[in-house]
Parts: structure tokens; sequence; C-alpha cells
């Protein structure tokens, strides 16, 4: 295994690609009683469209399918995977988002017996008719629940805009429809293609011994035979005519006392490869910390004349092959809040240019941050960054941060911010409510 040592933090990670093409990452935390363990496919909502390597055949999938997938995975011909992890003492979970899929456990015990049931039944399908139809209604029961949560019909509206006539577009769990259009067979095809040992990472952290959690996972992959791996050619299946568009603003009424309304900011702009690219979202996150965080004198006035409150948040999102910024907030004043906001944000640049202390102070409150969460073992595994920024973890963060100046901050906001990426999602409370 390659060791990689980060002597300032007193951390090191332990990294091997096994024959089967299987990448796995190892954090031993001897202080720990618990572990955390993580395998994650690089495959999400997003991947619709996808050609194979023999073929120029453009295969398109239907949306919901990741999603479905990763419920299914759980179901075995003669028990669940959850009754499993629950017999030996582990609490487990899984969860995909646009670009990848993962299964979890946390165990203080059985840590062995633990492993060898995530990696077996996240390698080994099984799918029939009959289960697949049934978990159809338990998914539709999902996206209707959904579409009756304000906060997520204002995130999905702002998406959808900021995406037009893209998979982006679509609701991670896709659509009663188009969840009534999987099949048995495009599971195992998705399977096959997505799931491959060389697709996926393993991440262990916490109370274990490298060497003979390493042998633990040689021999449970030593049993198994997998086909050749297939590299599939991805394609983002977009309408090209909106592949550059942005839809500026929407309103829907909805069952809502207040307004809600979401201001995106979609990014044109590349992002950097590798490692720069984690620069690039840490950068990102702090300038709009800079801009509108709890502590910056312009939200503090905001906040004062009532036009944001404790509803307020944002969020940066940046995954394979796309980033955007996003904010939202029940407000009173809704005009006043789009107005303001989106105004502070195209001059953010003439804001923060003069912030050389807040930069400074700033960058050392997100420094200790990550060094509060590296007491946290969910988030070292959570926060492994995988082939999107060449393998970075949590620990690359702080010398990241390190590296950040605020003209690195200023260029950033430059490429990134622009009138024609930005949109506004709003809901409004019915007549009658």
């Amino acid at each position: 295994m390659k060791k990689i040592e980060y002597p300032l933090l007193g951390e090191c990670v332990y990294r091997t690609v096994l024959k089967n093409g299987l990448k796995v990452n190892l954090v031993p935390r001897p202080n720990f009683h618990k572990v955390y363990g993580i395998i994650s496919t690089d495959f999400g909502s997003n991947d619709t469209h996808f050609c194979l390597p023999d073929t120029q055949e453009v295969r398109k999938v239907p949306a919901g399918s990741a999603h479905f997938l990763e419920h299914k995975l759980f179901e075995k011909k003669d028990h669940d995977a959850f009754e499993l992890f629950g017999h030996f003492g582990a609490d487990a979970n899984a969860f995909t988002s646009y670009t990848k899929t993962s299964f979890l456990f946390s165990t203080t015990t059985n840590v062995k017996e633990n492993l060898e049931i995530l990696l077996d039944f996240v390698q080994s399908p099984y799918f029939t008719a009959k289960s697949v139809a049934k978990e159809k209604g338990i998914i539709a029961q999902e996206i209707n629940m959904y579409a009756d949560d304000a906060d997520w019909r204002l995130y999905a509206g702002l998406v959808k805009n900021l995406y037009p006539g893209q998979p982006l577009s679509y609701d991670i769990a896709g659509t009663v429809d188009s969840v009534n259009q999987i099949s048995v067979k495009d599971l195992y095809d998705l399977y096959q293609t997505f799931y491959h040992p060389s697709n996926m990472d393993l991440f262990m952290v916490g109370a274990i011994d490298v060497t003979e959690t390493l042998e633990w996972i040689n021999k449970n992959q030593a049993k198994k035979e997998f086909a050749p791996a297939i590299v599939p050619q991805r394609l983002d299946g977009r309408n090209e005519v909106a592949a550059k568009a942005v839809n500026p603003e929407q309103q829907l009424a909805f069952s809502v006392k207040r307004a809600k309304v979401a201001i995106g900011i979609r990014g044109f702009d590349r992002l950097p490869a590798g490692k720069a690219g984690l620069k690039y979202k840490l950068a990102l996150q702090l300038l709009f910390y800079l801009l509108l965080g709890e502590s910056s004198q312009d939200y503090q006035e905001l906040y004062n004349q009532g036009i944001v409150d404790d509803s307020f948040d944002y969020s940066v999102v940046v995954e394979r092959g796309f980033h955007f910024v996003w904010f939202s907030g029940d407000t009173d004043q809704p005009a006043i809040f789009r107005a303001k906001l989106t105004s502070l944000i195209l001059h953010a640049t003439s804001v923060l240019k003069t912030q050389t202390v807040e930069f400074q102070l700033a960058k050392k409150e997100f420094i200790g941050r990550q060094i509060r969460a590296m007491n946290v073992l969910e988030a070292i595994a959570e926060q492994y960054e995988g082939s999107l920024f060449d393998d970075a973890t949590l620990f690359d963060k702080i010398p990241l941060l390190q590296e950040l100046t605020l003209e690195y901050l200023l260029e950033t906001a430059a490429k990134f911010i622009s009138q024609p990426g930005m949109s506004v999602y709003e809901l409004c409370p019915k007549e009658d409510d």
C-alpha cells in the first residue's frame, strides 16, 4: 500500500488499487471505538446517456435508474442486507447523488463481518420482475412525498431553471412515469456497466488495523470473478438548444404561508483538473461566506431590515461535469429579497476587494472547521473526492485553504459569476392560503 502522510496534521491515508481495479483507502484511528466504511461507484442520476466502447449506439436509461438500483441492491433472494447489518450490530444506509452512489455502515463491533456484508451485497445483484414492480410503488410514494415538500420543490425548481432540458433537470429519484419504465434488464445492464470494481472505491476509517483490514478485503475479492471492465463513454444527453441556456425566473403558487425564494448561479467556466478543482471549490465556498455568511456586513444589514431571516441558507455544488451555487430563504419581501441579493452577487468583486482583514479571519475559520471535522469519521470518509479531484481527502483541504489569497477569490468570482448564469425560482403563497 502507498502511505500518504500529512505531517502537520499527524494523519496518514493508506491507499492501494486491487487487481480487479477496486480502489481502497484506509485511515486508522486507534483512539476511536467506531469504524465507518463506505463504498461508492462513479454513477449517479445524471448518467442517463452513454455509449459502450464496441458500439456507437447511444444508450438512454430512464431518469431515476441510479437511485432505483441503489434501493434494489439491498434485497436478495433470501435476505435483506439491512437485516444482516443489524444482526452484526451495524447501522447501514445508502444515498445517490447526481454523479455517484454510495453504500455505508458504521459499527463498534464485528468489523470483519460487516465489511464483508458491505462488499458482498453491493457485488451480488439480484433483481426479479416481482421485486422490481414492488419497488416502483415504494419509490412512487417517495417521489409524491417530496412533491409536497416546499423546500425540495424550491431547490428542484431552481436546478431545473439552471439546467433546462438536461438530466440535471430531473429529480434524482426520477418521475413516477420514468420509474415505471425501468426494467429488470435495465438494472442488470447498468449494474454490469457501472458497478465493476474498477469504477468503485472503498474507504474505511476508525478503529482498524491496516494490514488486517486489507487482508480481509483481498480475501473477499479473491473469491469473486468479475467480467472485464466496461468503460462507457458518458454523454450528458442534453438538449443542445438549451445547452448554454438558463431559465432566468419562474414562480409557482404553492401551499406556503410566506414566499420562498431561491437564487442560483450556474458556472459556465471550466472546472480546473485535479486538486486545483478542489481549491476552486473551496474558493467559491469562502467567497460566498465573505459575501453572505452570517457574520458579513451585508447579511447583517439584510437581516436587520427584515429582508432575510434565520431560514436563509446557501450551498456550493461542484460535481463531475457541472457546478453551481444557490441561495434560498423565506421572506415577506420577495421582490426586495431578489433585487438586493442579485445586485450584491453581481457586484461581488467590488464588495470583496477591500475585505483583506475579513478574508484572513474567514480563512482561519474555514481551516478550523476542517480541523474539527477530522474528529468525525463520517466527515473523513464522505469528503473523499475520488477521481473528481485526484483522490483528494479532507486532509488535503487545509493546505489548499492555506494557499488561497484574496486575489484568487476575486479571480474566481470574475470567472464564475455572470448575469446570464443566474436564475430565480419562487414559491408564492396560494391566494386561498
